[in-house]
């Protein structure tokens, strides 16, 4: 028994010692102070593009309609075709015009913006540079804080840690709009803060 105790012992501070080794091995976030109105104007530059407002107001008008319970459909057949080889509704997302603008955008970066996508005025998904884990964001921060708020909204997301390149990440939150400075849309952009920090100097 005592015998046991022992190795339970080194197990546990064993364990220990990794979860903290872990802990500190991981750096700590840049601010994302460093997300200042130029990088700002850098993602409504890109969104003057003409396919942005002409794919968000073709999608609202095809939408505009559509009850709640028709939206949580689509988002369970999103989620459904993410674990399946049957994929039309996210084959047809990921192969419009916007998708393929959105694609050549992140490439572009250099590795600044790892995701992006841009919702309509029901925060149903209407282009992206990569499959999202749901088609509908409208119950979200990204779109909560965003739409409703008017033309000017910005919402910057806490920063996560991504263990597979080691780097920090967070999401930029903008209000879409057209060209009459009306609200259509809303749109997520995915920052490398790792990255931006390393360009801006900081490290």
């Amino acid at each position: 028994m005592k015998k046991v105790c022992i190795i339970s012992k080194f197990i546990f501070t064993l364990l220990c010692f990794l979860t903290v080794g872990h802990v500190f091995a991981q750096p700590a976030p840049p601010p994302t102070s460093i997300l200042d109105q130029a990088a700002i104007a850098q993602i409504k530059e890109w969104l003057k593009n003409p396919v942005v407002e002409m794919s968000i107001s073709a999608q609202n008008k095809r939408y505009q309609t559509l009850p709640q319970e028709e939206v949580d459909k689509l988002d369970k057949q999103w989620r459904a075709e993410r674990k399946s080889d049957d994929q039309p509704l996210i084959a047809a997302t990921l192969s419009s015009p916007l998708s393929s603008y959105l694609t050549q955008i992140q490439a572009a970066s250099g590795g600044l913006f790892t995701e992006i996508f841009i919702m309509d005025a029901k925060g149903l998904n209407v282009g992206q540079s990569s499959i999202t884990s749901d088609f509908w964001q409208g119950d979200e921060g990204k779109f909560q804080k965003t739409f409703p708020n008017g033309a000017a909204a910005v919402f910057i997301d806490e920063p996560e840690f991504h263990e597979g390149s080691s780097t920090w990440r967070t999401q930029v939150n903008l209000t879409v709009t057209g060209a009459d400075q009306k609200p259509i849309g809303a749109v997520t952009v995915e920052y490398n803060l790792t990255e931006l920090a390393r360009r801006r100097g900081m490290l």
